[in-house]
């Protein structure tokens, strides 16, 4: 409970700030950028996460890691995360003004899973089709999984659209079973 609220207080406080400044996308990229960052260094993390370490010494590392990458406003907030020891948050924060800037854009994120690699053009159509679906424009994450054996899984949200063999053999399984 606590991890949602934080997350959300926080980035809809710098939502409103970048969309005051017209700089939504480039705050996103810059947050998506240093979660990648500490994300994928553990030493990173147990500096940033370490209760014993002072705040002006995690904000010293952070400038010496992010000051030429990242905007004023996206620094000051760094620092503004340690000064109230809600670092730990960053992941969460990211996520959620990602999404509140999704739906600025009418735009959704989906993740498709296929059983085999979909062609430029499969991906276009299928892109279209979720258009049309979603009334939003989508923004789509590919990746394959064979154990579908055939067909495409789609979640956009909370919503998840089941097209494959795999699901249609279950169904048709316990189908079986009932009448039996």
């Amino acid at each position: 409970m606590l991890k949602g609220a934080v997350g959300s207080r926080y980035a809809e406080a710098l939502f409103e700030i970048a969309r005051e400044q017209g700089k939504i996308d480039q705050l996103e990229e810059e947050l998506r950028a240093v979660n990648q960052v500490v994300s994928g260094s553990r030493e990173l993390q147990k500096v940033l996460y370490h209760p014993q370490i002072a705040p002006e010494e995690k904000k010293s590392i952070l400038k010496s890691i992010f000051a030429e990458r990242v905007s004023e406003i996206t620094a000051n907030f760094l620092y503004l995360l340690v000064d109230h020891k809600r670092e730990a948050f960053l992941k969460d924060i990211v996520a959620y003004f990602t999404e509140m800037a999704n739906r600025a854009r009418n735009l959704a994120q989906a993740q498709i899973v296929s059983a085999v690699e979909l062609t430029g053009e499969e991906k276009k159509q299928l892109n279209d089709v979720l258009e049309k679906i979603s009334g939003k424009k989508i923004r789509a994450e590919y990746s394959v999984d064979s154990s579908l054996i055939g067909g495409v899984v789609v979640r956009i949200g909370d919503r998840v659209i089941d097209g494959s063999v795999r699901a249609k053999l279950a169904n048709l399984r316990e189908h079986l079973r009932q009448i039996s």
